[in-house]
Protein backbone atom coordinates (compact mmCIF):
# COMPACT_ATOMS: atom_id res chain seq x y z
CA UNK A 1 0.00 0.00 0.00
CA UNK A 2 1.08 3.61 -0.50
CA UNK A 3 2.79 5.09 2.54
CA UNK A 4 1.66 8.37 4.04
CA UNK A 5 3.59 11.42 2.88
CA UNK A 6 6.61 12.33 4.99
CA UNK A 7 5.98 14.93 7.65
CA UNK A 8 9.47 16.34 7.16
CA UNK A 9 8.28 18.36 4.17
CA UNK A 10 5.57 20.03 6.21
CA UNK A 11 7.24 23.28 7.12
CA UNK A 12 4.85 25.90 5.82
CA UNK A 13 2.82 26.57 8.94
CA UNK A 14 2.74 26.20 12.68
CA UNK A 15 0.05 24.54 14.69
CA UNK A 16 0.81 26.06 18.04
CA UNK A 17 -1.89 28.06 19.77
CA UNK A 18 -1.74 31.58 21.12
CA UNK A 19 -1.27 30.88 24.83
CA UNK A 20 0.95 28.64 26.90
CA UNK A 21 0.26 25.55 28.94
CA UNK A 22 -0.13 21.85 28.30
CA UNK A 23 -2.36 20.61 25.53
CA UNK A 24 -5.64 21.93 26.85
CA UNK A 25 -9.01 23.16 25.67
CA UNK A 26 -9.40 26.67 24.21
CA UNK A 27 -11.22 28.56 21.47
CA UNK A 28 -10.39 28.30 17.79
CA UNK A 29 -7.88 30.58 16.11
CA UNK A 30 -8.09 32.79 13.06
CA UNK A 31 -6.98 31.34 9.73
CA UNK A 32 -3.84 32.31 7.96
CA UNK A 33 -0.30 31.56 7.05
CA UNK A 34 2.66 32.99 8.86
CA UNK A 35 4.47 35.75 7.02
CA UNK A 36 7.09 37.33 9.25
CA UNK A 37 5.23 40.64 9.18
CA UNK A 38 2.08 39.33 10.90
CA UNK A 39 1.35 38.35 14.51
CA UNK A 40 2.09 34.81 15.57
CA UNK A 41 -1.59 33.84 15.62
CA UNK A 42 -1.42 33.98 11.82
CA UNK A 43 0.90 30.98 12.05
CA UNK A 44 -1.86 28.71 13.34
CA UNK A 45 -3.40 26.72 10.48
CA UNK A 46 -7.13 27.05 10.08
CA UNK A 47 -8.47 23.51 10.54
CA UNK A 48 -11.13 23.85 7.81
CA UNK A 49 -8.41 25.08 5.44
CA UNK A 50 -6.23 22.05 6.14
CA UNK A 51 -9.13 19.58 6.14
CA UNK A 52 -11.34 21.16 3.50
CA UNK A 53 -10.71 18.50 0.87
CA UNK A 54 -9.64 14.90 0.42
CA UNK A 55 -6.89 14.26 -0.52
CA UNK A 56 -5.64 17.07 1.72
CA UNK A 57 -2.28 17.42 -0.02
CA UNK A 58 -0.43 17.67 3.28
CA UNK A 59 1.19 15.42 5.85
CA UNK A 60 -0.51 13.26 8.45
CA UNK A 61 1.15 15.23 11.23
CA UNK A 62 -0.29 18.50 9.96
CA UNK A 63 -3.71 16.91 9.42
CA UNK A 64 -3.80 15.66 13.00
CA UNK A 65 -2.46 18.93 14.38
CA UNK A 66 -5.31 20.69 12.57
CA UNK A 67 -7.71 18.16 14.07
CA UNK A 68 -6.37 18.98 17.53
CA UNK A 69 -6.76 22.71 16.90
CA UNK A 70 -10.33 22.18 15.66
CA UNK A 71 -11.06 20.57 19.01
CA UNK A 72 -9.68 23.53 20.93
CA UNK A 73 -6.32 22.04 21.88
CA UNK A 74 -3.19 24.16 22.15
CA UNK A 75 0.48 23.32 22.29
CA UNK A 76 2.49 23.88 25.45
CA UNK A 77 5.04 25.57 23.15
CA UNK A 78 2.61 28.30 22.09
CA UNK A 79 4.03 30.98 24.39
CA UNK A 80 7.61 30.27 23.34
CA UNK A 81 6.61 30.31 19.68
CA UNK A 82 4.90 33.66 20.18
CA UNK A 83 7.97 35.07 21.94
CA UNK A 84 10.41 33.86 19.29
CA UNK A 85 8.13 35.08 16.52
CA UNK A 86 7.97 38.52 18.15
CA UNK A 87 11.77 38.64 18.40
CA UNK A 88 12.05 37.60 14.79
CA UNK A 89 9.63 40.19 13.47
CA UNK A 90 11.34 42.91 15.53
CA UNK A 91 14.69 42.38 13.83
CA UNK A 92 15.54 45.12 11.37
CA UNK A 93 18.59 44.47 9.23
CA UNK A 94 20.04 47.86 8.23
CA UNK A 95 20.51 48.57 4.56
CA UNK A 96 24.20 48.61 3.70
CA UNK A 97 25.97 49.91 0.59
CA UNK A 98 29.61 49.23 1.40
CA UNK A 99 30.56 49.20 -2.28
CA UNK A 100 29.28 52.72 -2.83
CA UNK A 101 31.08 54.01 0.26
CA UNK A 102 34.28 52.32 -0.89
CA UNK A 103 34.00 53.90 -4.35
CA UNK A 104 33.38 57.35 -2.87
CA UNK A 105 36.45 56.97 -0.65
CA UNK A 106 38.55 55.88 -3.61
CA UNK A 107 37.35 58.86 -5.65
CA UNK A 108 38.02 61.29 -2.79
CA UNK A 109 41.48 59.83 -2.22
CA UNK A 110 42.25 60.01 -5.93
CA UNK A 111 41.17 63.65 -6.12
CA UNK A 112 43.29 64.51 -3.09
CA UNK A 113 46.34 62.83 -4.63
CA UNK A 114 45.78 64.67 -7.91
CA UNK A 115 45.59 68.03 -6.16
CA UNK A 116 48.67 67.26 -4.06
CA UNK A 117 50.60 66.73 -7.28
CA UNK A 118 49.19 69.96 -8.72
CA UNK A 119 50.14 71.94 -5.62
CA UNK A 120 53.64 70.47 -5.72
CA UNK A 121 53.95 71.39 -9.40
CA UNK A 122 52.75 74.96 -8.83
CA UNK A 123 55.12 75.43 -5.90
CA UNK A 124 57.95 74.35 -8.14
CA UNK A 125 56.77 76.83 -10.77
CA UNK A 126 56.73 79.66 -8.21
CA UNK A 127 60.26 78.81 -7.05
CA UNK A 128 61.49 78.61 -10.62
CA UNK A 129 60.07 82.06 -11.46
CA UNK A 130 61.57 83.59 -8.38
CA UNK A 131 64.92 82.01 -9.20
CA UNK A 132 65.06 83.89 -12.49
CA UNK A 133 63.43 87.06 -11.10
CA UNK A 134 60.25 86.40 -13.15
CA UNK A 135 56.89 87.68 -11.93
CA UNK A 136 55.36 84.85 -9.80
CA UNK A 137 51.97 86.57 -9.27
CA UNK A 138 49.96 84.40 -11.65
CA UNK A 139 51.66 81.23 -10.42
CA UNK A 140 51.01 82.23 -6.80
CA UNK A 141 47.32 82.77 -7.58
CA UNK A 142 47.12 79.35 -9.20
CA UNK A 143 48.93 77.86 -6.19
CA UNK A 144 46.52 79.54 -3.78
CA UNK A 145 43.51 78.21 -5.71
CA UNK A 146 44.99 74.72 -5.88
CA UNK A 147 45.82 74.76 -2.16
CA UNK A 148 42.22 75.73 -1.37
CA UNK A 149 40.95 72.92 -3.58
CA UNK A 150 43.35 70.53 -1.87
CA UNK A 151 42.05 71.57 1.55
CA UNK A 152 38.49 70.89 0.40
CA UNK A 153 39.55 67.56 -1.09
CA UNK A 154 41.24 66.55 2.16
CA UNK A 155 38.06 67.40 4.06
CA UNK A 156 36.04 65.37 1.56
CA UNK A 157 38.44 62.45 1.88
CA UNK A 158 38.20 62.51 5.68
CA UNK A 159 34.41 62.59 5.42
CA UNK A 160 34.50 59.68 2.95
CA UNK A 161 36.75 57.71 5.32
CA UNK A 162 34.36 58.32 8.19
CA UNK A 163 31.38 57.36 6.03
CA UNK A 164 33.16 54.20 4.94
CA UNK A 165 33.92 53.26 8.56
CA UNK A 166 30.30 53.89 9.52
CA UNK A 167 29.17 51.71 6.64
CA UNK A 168 31.58 48.97 7.73
CA UNK A 169 30.10 49.13 11.21
CA UNK A 170 26.59 48.96 9.73
CA UNK A 171 27.68 45.98 7.65
CA UNK A 172 28.92 44.23 10.79
CA UNK A 173 25.63 44.97 12.55
CA UNK A 174 23.68 43.75 9.52
CA UNK A 175 25.71 40.54 9.44
CA UNK A 176 25.09 39.94 13.14
CA UNK A 177 21.37 40.64 12.74
CA UNK A 178 21.11 38.30 9.76
CA UNK A 179 22.82 35.56 11.74
CA UNK A 180 20.51 36.18 14.70
CA UNK A 181 17.50 36.14 12.37
CA UNK A 182 18.59 32.82 10.86
CA UNK A 183 19.09 31.33 14.32
CA UNK A 184 15.65 32.52 15.43
CA UNK A 185 14.06 31.17 12.26
CA UNK A 186 15.62 27.78 12.90
CA UNK A 187 14.44 27.86 16.49
CA UNK A 188 10.95 28.94 15.43
CA UNK A 189 10.63 26.21 12.82
CA UNK A 190 11.88 23.60 15.29
CA UNK A 191 9.33 24.71 17.88
CA UNK A 192 6.55 24.69 15.29
CA UNK A 193 7.52 21.17 14.31
CA UNK A 194 7.55 20.11 17.95
CA UNK A 195 4.15 21.75 18.43
CA UNK A 196 2.76 19.79 15.48
CA UNK A 197 4.17 16.61 17.01
CA UNK A 198 2.58 17.40 20.36
CA UNK A 199 -0.83 18.26 18.94
CA UNK A 200 -0.88 15.33 16.54
CA UNK A 201 0.05 12.92 19.31
CA UNK A 202 -2.74 14.31 21.50
CA UNK A 203 -5.40 12.95 19.12
CA UNK A 204 -3.52 9.92 17.86
CA UNK A 205 -5.42 7.33 19.88
CA UNK A 206 -8.72 8.59 18.46
CA UNK A 207 -7.21 8.67 14.98
CA UNK A 208 -6.12 5.05 15.35
CA UNK A 209 -9.62 4.07 16.44
CA UNK A 210 -11.16 5.95 13.49
CA UNK A 211 -9.02 3.93 11.08
CA UNK A 212 -11.15 0.91 11.97
CA UNK A 213 -14.23 2.72 10.65
CA UNK A 214 -13.13 4.36 7.40
CA UNK A 215 -12.75 2.30 4.19
CA UNK A 216 -9.20 1.07 3.67
CA UNK A 217 -8.14 1.99 7.17
CA UNK A 218 -6.45 -0.41 9.56
CA UNK A 219 -5.47 0.48 13.14
CA UNK A 220 -2.56 -1.94 12.80
CA UNK A 221 -0.98 0.52 10.35
CA UNK A 222 -0.98 3.32 12.90
CA UNK A 223 1.75 2.33 15.31
CA UNK A 224 2.00 4.54 18.36
CA UNK A 225 2.73 7.93 16.78
CA UNK A 226 2.30 9.72 13.43
CA UNK A 227 5.84 8.94 12.28
CA UNK A 228 5.04 5.23 12.56
CA UNK A 229 1.94 5.34 10.38
CA UNK A 230 2.42 2.92 7.49
CA UNK A 231 -0.94 3.08 5.78
CA UNK A 232 -2.36 4.90 2.78
CA UNK A 233 -3.01 8.61 2.54
CA UNK A 234 -6.75 8.50 1.85
CA UNK A 235 -7.87 6.41 4.84
CA UNK A 236 -5.67 8.55 7.08
CA UNK A 237 -7.23 11.75 5.77
CA UNK A 238 -10.74 10.33 6.12
CA UNK A 239 -10.02 9.22 9.69
CA UNK A 240 -8.63 12.66 10.53
CA UNK A 241 -11.73 14.40 9.18
CA UNK A 242 -13.97 11.96 11.04
CA UNK A 243 -12.53 13.00 14.42
CA UNK A 244 -12.21 16.71 13.59
CA UNK A 245 -14.73 19.29 14.74
CA UNK A 246 -15.31 21.25 11.54
CA UNK A 247 -18.50 22.44 9.91
CA UNK A 248 -17.58 21.59 6.32
CA UNK A 249 -18.42 21.02 3.64
CA UNK A 250 -15.44 18.85 2.78
CA UNK A 251 -14.76 18.51 -0.94
CA UNK A 252 -14.17 14.94 -2.03
CA UNK A 253 -12.10 14.36 -5.12
CA UNK A 254 -12.84 11.34 -7.26
CA UNK A 255 -10.23 9.16 -5.56
CA UNK A 256 -11.89 9.79 -2.19
CA UNK A 257 -15.36 9.17 -3.60
CA UNK A 258 -14.20 5.84 -5.02
CA UNK A 259 -12.87 4.76 -1.63
CA UNK A 260 -16.01 5.85 0.20
CA UNK A 261 -18.21 3.96 -2.24
CA UNK A 262 -16.81 0.74 -0.77
CA UNK A 263 -18.53 1.55 2.53
CA UNK A 264 -21.86 0.05 1.59
CA UNK A 265 -24.89 1.30 3.46
CA UNK A 266 -23.11 4.31 4.95
CA UNK A 267 -23.21 7.75 3.37
CA UNK A 268 -20.04 9.87 3.23
CA UNK A 269 -21.70 12.42 5.51
CA UNK A 270 -22.51 9.80 8.12
CA UNK A 271 -19.05 8.26 7.87
CA UNK A 272 -17.17 11.55 8.15
CA UNK A 273 -19.61 13.40 10.36
CA UNK A 274 -19.53 16.48 8.14
CA UNK A 275 -21.30 17.68 4.97
CA UNK A 276 -19.43 16.77 1.79
CA UNK A 277 -19.37 17.87 -1.82
CA UNK A 278 -17.71 16.54 -4.92
CA UNK A 279 -18.31 14.44 -8.02
CA UNK A 280 -21.49 12.38 -7.78
CA UNK A 281 -21.78 12.85 -4.04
Amino acid sequence: MTAQRSDDVDDDASTAGNTSGSVASSGRDDPGREPLSTPVDGAVPDPPAVLRRVPTGTSLRRELAAVARSRGLESSLAEEIETVHAELTAIEVPAVDLGSARRQLAEATGEEDRLKERVATLRGDVRARRAVDADPTAALADLEDAAAELSEAQTARIAAEQAFERERERAAVARDERERRLALRDRLENRKREARDELALAVYDEFRAALSVVPGGDPADAGTRPSEYDGSDLPASLAAIRIAEIEGPVTLEQSAVSVLETAEGTSPEALLGVPVSGPEV
